[in-house]
């Protein structure tokens, strides 16, 4: 293997460490989402090498990655930001993969790529802010009204998002997705989960 090879290497396994067990998992703390950022990287870093090591035809190549990419990345709950991780985790993979001239070009790339998710996943810029799945036992026909209970239910200084996902008229109850922002105390990051108003 030759220089630039150990160079990429270490500076991939480097780096998606820092990536995922420094900012992911320090903030998260979901540890089922390791594995699937870990094991993608060090795919997509394999195949990369494995293309650029052999005499094949870029039509090989290409179909290779339409193969990974047909593989939708499945969980019982993934948010956006989930899905950011994982491309964070691939491109960190294919910079620090591909033979750039000079030699540091993939890892300070890569690495600036773990330094944006570092900052804008930082606590502080949404720690007043939540997201809830709110399941209604009535049907609201006013927005205003409806904003009042849910301020009212989730103790919300502003609901500044509502949207209905689910109008039931059988049991008389309505799903609707809310984003508010508390009072000015500090409060953590949690994910969204279901809440049942009564």
């Amino acid at each position: 293997m030759d220089a630039f090879r150990w160079t990429g290497l270490v500076a991939d396994l480097v780096l998606v460490c820092v990536l995922v067990f420094g900012v992911y998992y320090r903030r998260h703390r979901r540890r089922h989402m390791v594995v699937p950022y870990m094991g993608l990287n060090v795919g997509v870093y394999a195949v990369v090498s494995a293309l650029l090591g052999t005499e094949i035809g870029i039509g090989v190549g290409i179909g290779l990655f339409g193969v990974l990419s047909i593989i939708r990345l499945r969980s019982d709950e993934i948010s956006h930001g989930d899905v950011c991780y994982y491309f964070s985790s691939l491109a960190i993979g294919l910079v620090c993969g591909i033979p750039l001239d000079p030699v540091w070009t993939g890892p300070v790339l890569a690495a600036l790529v773990v330094v944006v998710m570092a900052v804008i996943d930082q606590p502080v810029w949404h720690q007043r802010y939540r997201q809830e799945l709110v399941v209604l036992d009535r049907i609201y026909d006013s927005r205003s009204a409806l904003e009042a209970r849910l301020a009212e239910l989730l103790g919300a200084e502003e609901v500044t998002r509502v949207e209905t996902t689910v109008t039931d008229l059988v049991r008389d109850s309505q799903t609707v997705e809310v984003t508010y922002r508390v009072a000015g105390t500090r409060v953590k990051s949690e994910r969204r989960r279901p809440v049942l108003a009564r």
